[in-house]
């Protein structure tokens, strides 16, 4: 959940701000601060699956899987904290405080953020160079979507249960059934 700070603040002030509360997230947009609200046992539940399969696949190589603790940067006006980061790039690790190259970003989609990262983060992720591809994984239902870089444009693919999620641009496949384990929704009910 986001929610906006409607004075306008300084890039500055917005690395003081995240300095200053190290236990909360906020994104920067063009001048304003939105403060990332928590989420659910089912939102960490698909994040931290998502991210223990694509640091599963990528072990032993030279990309590196963070979590929403690091800040992507792409503009001197936009920060974000993806859900989860992949990044190629040897300049983003160790100390680095932002990364600088993402190469795939995924987004869990919530009731609150949904908007958000559908519109206004789809359109800056796309438009960044690095970013090869953008995924957003649904919390109500068993599907994934992925917006692959391609010569001209973008490809957009959707998956469902029993299928594996490509991420071409890493090389690399994961059961979509991986990303929702020990996840149950209102319709499969759950056994107590």
């Amino acid at each position: 959940m986001a929610l906006e700070h409607r004075q306008f603040t300084s890039v500055e002030d917005y690395f003081a701000l995240e300095e200053n509360n190290p236990d909360v997230r906020f994104e920067y947009y063009d001048g304003y601060v939105y403060m990332m609200a928590g989420g659910t046992a089912d939102h960490a539940t698909i994040r931290f699956n998502v991210q223990a399969a694509l640091s599963n696949a990528l072990r032993n190589g030279p990309c590196r899987v963070y979590d929403s603790d690091m800040s992507v940067y792409l503009s001197d006006t936009r920060y974000f904290h993806p859900d989860v980061t992949v990044t190629c790039d040897p300049r983003d690790r160790g100390k680095a405080s932002v990364i600088r190259s993402p190469r795939v970003v995924v987004e869990i989609l919530s009731p609150s953020t949904e908007a958000s990262d559908r519109i206004r983060k789809l359109h800056a992720y796309l438009a960044y160079p690095t970013i090869e591809e953008y995924i957003l994984v649904d919390y109500r239902t068993r599907r994934i979507e992925v917006y692959s870089k391609a010569q001209r444009g973008w490809n957009y693919t959707v998956y469902g249960p029993g299928d594996e999620v490509e991420v071409r641009s890493l090389g690399v496949r994961f059961a979509l059934d991986d990303a929702y384990e020990n996840v149950v929704f209102e319709e499969e009910g759950e056994d107590f």
